[in-house]
């Protein structure tokens, strides 16, 4: 059924939304959805009817897909040709172009139901980071559905890494920290970990995540100085055993950056980082990041990881430029290449996994594939767990009145051979229709 749309008053800017399933509460509940695309947000709609008899612009029957929040991605390095820690020079048209590359990015990651992201900066130099991260802060304060995907402020993964759990980061930019917090300050500069907000509170301090092994010299002593100033430490890139990554987690670790890979393996008489989600509830377990590409995990490690502490499952892509590009051999920073191979990707001469060529609801797919986990709990990977390890439970991820109206009507079907599929039908950006696949005039 087509969207009911009455001219004859003065639009209030409200569209209901019925017919679907929403993903609540850890279940699909067949009801109607009101959302305002002047505020932004979701509408309380019993309030907004009888209280305030507001009528909606728009009814939208939406014939039993599902309504979910808008998927979140926490570990981004870029895709569609684009890739943060690339500066390019003065004769490329310097930061101007960057930026005109970040807008596009953020215009076609939306259609694939990434509504909010932490752009992603792997181990660079100095001069990376500050150039970039200006561009990279939380994007909250921009309320414009017509700008795409939203920043949530950038994740640093590294350089406080370990160098025999490097991946593809280089070696010659690897830091320790012998003077402490400082040295996070000079490598990513001082103004970057600052806490800020704006007018209206929201948060604009440009780091909102930091991934460093805790065993790297001067940095387990970082952890409380980070977390102070409202930044997530996550462990990751780390031979840390199961009592650092312990201690860490007590100092206020409270993430795992891709769960398994770059880290020391699991092992029966020390169970390594992995070992720490088997702790009691409470906040000694940590979040994780897990990449079910395909490629970085087997899909039985998947299974293990979330039947571990499925609260704390986040699905994660860990892209890369290569998202959207043909199989062929891509230039990188520090002098390196990639070669991408359908979804595999390496470093080139290696067999060195180098990212991801996937896209989330690709993971969500391949998630639910292999879990058999119930749509909520598949939903609630991408969405909810995201938004609670980055502080913003009832802002993000969740159809609560009052929370930004990000949202995604979702096909999900059972194909051949076990195989099920998820696929982004329709996006919604602060209460703007920004994408339906059905309508190719329908797009930011």
């Amino acid at each position: 059924m087509p969207a009911v749309i009455s001219p004859s008053r003065p639009r209030t800017g409200i569209t209901r939304l019925t017919g679907g399933l929403l993903v609540k509460n850890q279940r699909l509940i067949p009801a109607d959805l009101w959302i305002s695309s002047i505020t932004g947000k979701i509408l309380h709609s019993q309030q907004a009817f009888y209280e305030h008899h507001a009528i909606p612009d728009e009814t939208i029957d939406l014939q039993g897909k599902i309504l979910c929040p808008g998927f979140i991605d926490v570990q981004f390095n870029g895709a569609f040709g684009f890739d943060f820690s690339t500066i390019p020079t003065d004769a490329e048209g310097g930061m101007a172009t960057y930026e005109k590359g970040l807008r596009r990015l953020n215009k076609r990651l939306v259609r694939t139901g990434v509504t909010s992201y932490l752009p992603t900066l792997p181990s660079q130099r100095p001069e990376v980071y500050h150039q970039a991260l200006k561009y990279l802060g939380p994007s909250g304060g921009n309320r414009d559905a017509s700008e795409g995907s939203e920043s949530l402020g950038a994740h640093c993964e590294g350089p406080f890494i370990s160098p025999t759990k490097n991946g593809i980061h280089s070696l010659q930019v690897l830091r320790e920290a012998p003077n402490g917090f400082a040295d996070m300050e000079t490598c990513y500069g001082a103004e970057n970990l600052t806490p800020s907000k704006d007018e209206a509170g929201r948060r604009t301090t440009p780091i909102t995540m930091i991934t460093a092994a805790p065993e790297v010299p001067g940095i387990s002593s970082c952890i409380p100085s980070v977390t102070q100033r409202g930044i997530r430490f996550a462990i990751g890139h780390t031979e840390a055993t199961y009592e650092e990554a312990s201690t860490a987690i007590a100092a206020g670790a409270s993430m795992i950056t891709h769960l398994f890979n770059a880290m020391r393996p699991l092992h029966h008489r020390n169970p390594g980082i992995f070992g720490v989600l088997g702790k009691a509830e409470g906040k000694e377990r940590p979040y994780y990041g897990v990449i079910s590409d395909g490629i970085h995990l087997h899909p039985t490690t998947v299974k293990i990881a979330w039947a571990a502490h499925p609260a704390g499952f986040i699905l994660v892509t860990d892209a890369m430029k290569t998202v959207g590009l043909p199989d062929g051999v891509y230039d990188w920073t520090n002098g390196d290449r990639w070669v991408k191979k359908g979804a595999l990707l390496t470093r080139e001469g290696s067999e060195t996994i180098a990212g991801s060529s996937a896209t989330l609801v690709e993971c969500v797919s391949n998630f639910w594939t292999w879990s058999h986990a119930s749509v909520p709990e598949v939903v609630r990977a991408v969405t909810e767990t995201p938004a609670e390890m980055l502080g913003l439970r009832g802002v993000k991820g969740c159809l609560e009145a009052g929370a930004d109206a990000d949202l995604l009507v979702l096909d999900v079907r059972e194909e051949g051979e076990g195989r099920r599929e998820v696929k982004v039908e329709r996006v919604w950006k602060f209460g703007v229709l920004v994408h339906d696949a059905r309508d190719e005039t329908v797009g930011v």
